[in-house]
Protein backbone atom coordinates (compact mmCIF):
# COMPACT_ATOMS: atom_id res chain seq x y z
CA UNK A 1 0.00 0.00 0.00
CA UNK A 2 1.42 3.35 -1.02
CA UNK A 3 2.08 6.30 1.25
CA UNK A 4 -1.03 8.08 0.03
CA UNK A 5 -3.48 5.16 0.31
CA UNK A 6 -5.64 4.65 3.40
CA UNK A 7 -8.19 1.96 4.24
CA UNK A 8 -11.16 3.54 5.98
CA UNK A 9 -14.67 2.64 7.04
CA UNK A 10 -17.11 5.54 6.61
CA UNK A 11 -19.80 5.30 9.26
CA UNK A 12 -22.95 7.06 8.08
CA UNK A 13 -26.71 6.81 7.81
CA UNK A 14 -28.07 5.29 4.61
CA UNK A 15 -29.82 8.53 3.72
CA UNK A 16 -26.31 9.96 3.24
CA UNK A 17 -25.07 7.24 0.85
CA UNK A 18 -24.87 9.81 -1.94
CA UNK A 19 -22.40 11.89 0.11
CA UNK A 20 -19.79 9.13 0.36
CA UNK A 21 -18.46 9.64 -3.16
CA UNK A 22 -18.23 13.40 -2.53
CA UNK A 23 -16.10 12.75 0.53
CA UNK A 24 -13.88 10.25 -1.28
CA UNK A 25 -13.59 12.60 -4.28
CA UNK A 26 -12.57 15.47 -1.98
CA UNK A 27 -9.74 13.37 -0.59
CA UNK A 28 -8.76 11.94 -3.98
CA UNK A 29 -8.61 15.40 -5.56
CA UNK A 30 -6.18 16.35 -2.81
CA UNK A 31 -3.75 13.49 -3.28
CA UNK A 32 -5.17 10.84 -0.97
CA UNK A 33 -6.46 7.51 -2.25
CA UNK A 34 -9.00 6.04 0.16
CA UNK A 35 -10.42 2.57 0.06
CA UNK A 36 -13.76 2.50 1.86
CA UNK A 37 -15.24 -0.72 3.23
CA UNK A 38 -18.54 0.73 4.43
CA UNK A 39 -21.92 -0.75 3.59
CA UNK A 40 -23.90 1.41 1.17
CA UNK A 41 -26.18 1.09 -1.84
CA UNK A 42 -23.17 0.17 -4.02
CA UNK A 43 -22.13 -2.50 -1.50
CA UNK A 44 -25.49 -3.46 0.06
CA UNK A 45 -26.20 -5.61 3.06
CA UNK A 46 -29.26 -7.81 2.61
CA UNK A 47 -29.07 -9.62 5.95
CA UNK A 48 -31.82 -9.26 8.55
CA UNK A 49 -30.27 -10.48 11.80
CA UNK A 50 -28.81 -7.58 13.77
CA UNK A 51 -26.19 -9.80 15.42
CA UNK A 52 -25.18 -11.31 12.06
CA UNK A 53 -24.89 -7.84 10.51
CA UNK A 54 -22.71 -6.60 13.37
CA UNK A 55 -20.41 -9.61 13.73
CA UNK A 56 -20.23 -11.04 10.21
CA UNK A 57 -20.57 -7.96 8.02
CA UNK A 58 -19.61 -4.77 9.88
CA UNK A 59 -16.97 -6.10 12.30
CA UNK A 60 -14.61 -7.49 9.61
CA UNK A 61 -14.94 -4.30 7.55
CA UNK A 62 -14.05 -2.13 10.56
CA UNK A 63 -11.20 -4.50 11.48
CA UNK A 64 -9.77 -4.11 7.96
CA UNK A 65 -9.86 -0.31 8.11
CA UNK A 66 -7.09 1.78 9.59
CA UNK A 67 -9.56 4.47 10.67
CA UNK A 68 -13.27 4.94 11.18
CA UNK A 69 -14.58 8.15 9.62
CA UNK A 70 -18.02 9.30 10.79
CA UNK A 71 -19.92 11.48 8.32
CA UNK A 72 -21.88 13.92 10.49
CA UNK A 73 -25.17 15.12 9.03
CA UNK A 74 -28.40 16.31 10.70
CA UNK A 75 -29.73 12.82 11.53
CA UNK A 76 -26.50 10.91 12.18
CA UNK A 77 -26.80 11.34 15.95
CA UNK A 78 -30.01 9.27 15.96
CA UNK A 79 -28.38 6.15 14.49
CA UNK A 80 -27.80 3.24 16.86
CA UNK A 81 -25.72 1.61 14.10
CA UNK A 82 -23.32 4.57 13.89
CA UNK A 83 -22.89 4.56 17.67
CA UNK A 84 -22.24 0.80 17.63
CA UNK A 85 -19.64 1.19 14.85
CA UNK A 86 -17.86 3.91 16.86
CA UNK A 87 -17.82 1.79 20.01
CA UNK A 88 -16.57 -1.24 18.08
CA UNK A 89 -13.78 0.73 16.40
CA UNK A 90 -12.77 2.20 19.75
CA UNK A 91 -12.52 -1.31 21.20
CA UNK A 92 -10.09 -2.14 18.38
CA UNK A 93 -8.11 1.05 19.08
CA UNK A 94 -8.88 2.40 15.61
CA UNK A 95 -8.54 6.10 14.92
CA UNK A 96 -12.00 7.71 15.02
CA UNK A 97 -12.56 10.87 13.00
CA UNK A 98 -15.78 12.84 12.71
CA UNK A 99 -16.27 14.88 9.52
CA UNK A 100 -19.00 17.48 9.31
CA UNK A 101 -20.88 16.95 6.05
CA UNK A 102 -20.54 19.85 3.64
CA UNK A 103 -23.20 22.36 4.63
CA UNK A 104 -24.05 20.62 7.92
CA UNK A 105 -24.66 23.28 10.54
CA UNK A 106 -25.93 23.02 14.09
CA UNK A 107 -26.12 19.21 13.95
CA UNK A 108 -25.92 17.11 17.05
CA UNK A 109 -23.15 14.56 16.92
CA UNK A 110 -23.56 10.90 17.87
CA UNK A 111 -23.14 10.31 21.60
CA UNK A 112 -20.26 7.86 21.17
CA UNK A 113 -18.46 10.18 18.75
CA UNK A 114 -18.60 12.94 21.35
CA UNK A 115 -17.06 10.55 23.89
CA UNK A 116 -14.54 8.67 21.74
CA UNK A 117 -13.47 10.72 18.72
CA UNK A 118 -9.80 11.44 18.16
CA UNK A 119 -10.76 14.43 15.98
CA UNK A 120 -13.82 16.16 14.55
CA UNK A 121 -13.12 18.35 11.56
CA UNK A 122 -14.93 20.36 8.90
CA UNK A 123 -15.30 19.58 5.20
CA UNK A 124 -11.69 20.51 4.39
CA UNK A 125 -9.44 17.99 2.70
CA UNK A 126 -6.25 18.93 4.55
CA UNK A 127 -7.93 18.64 7.95
CA UNK A 128 -9.66 15.35 7.09
CA UNK A 129 -6.41 13.85 5.77
CA UNK A 130 -4.48 15.09 8.81
CA UNK A 131 -7.11 13.69 11.17
CA UNK A 132 -7.12 10.28 9.47
CA UNK A 133 -3.31 10.20 9.55
CA UNK A 134 -3.20 11.21 13.23
CA UNK A 135 -1.45 14.55 12.67
CA UNK A 136 -4.59 16.55 13.60
CA UNK A 137 -6.56 16.03 16.79
CA UNK A 138 -8.76 19.11 16.51
CA UNK A 139 -12.38 19.37 17.57
CA UNK A 140 -13.88 21.79 15.08
CA UNK A 141 -17.32 23.19 14.45
CA UNK A 142 -18.98 22.61 11.05
CA UNK A 143 -17.35 25.76 9.62
CA UNK A 144 -13.87 24.49 10.51
CA UNK A 145 -13.36 26.80 13.47
CA UNK A 146 -12.35 25.40 16.86
CA UNK A 147 -15.34 24.25 18.91
CA UNK A 148 -16.19 26.06 22.09
CA UNK A 149 -14.59 24.17 24.97
CA UNK A 150 -17.13 21.99 26.70
CA UNK A 151 -17.50 21.31 30.38
CA UNK A 152 -16.16 17.91 31.35
CA UNK A 153 -17.06 16.34 34.67
CA UNK A 154 -13.94 15.84 36.74
CA UNK A 155 -13.63 13.50 39.68
CA UNK A 156 -10.96 13.40 42.36
CA UNK A 157 -9.48 9.97 42.95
Amino acid sequence: MGDKTRNIFISHIHEDDDRLNSLKDLLSNNGRDVRDSSVNKENPNNAHSEEYIKQQILAPKIQWAGALVVLISPDTHESEWVNWEIEYAHGLEKRIVGVWDHGANDCDIPEQLDKLADAIVGWQADKIIGAIDGAINDWDSPDGQPRTPRAIDRYNC
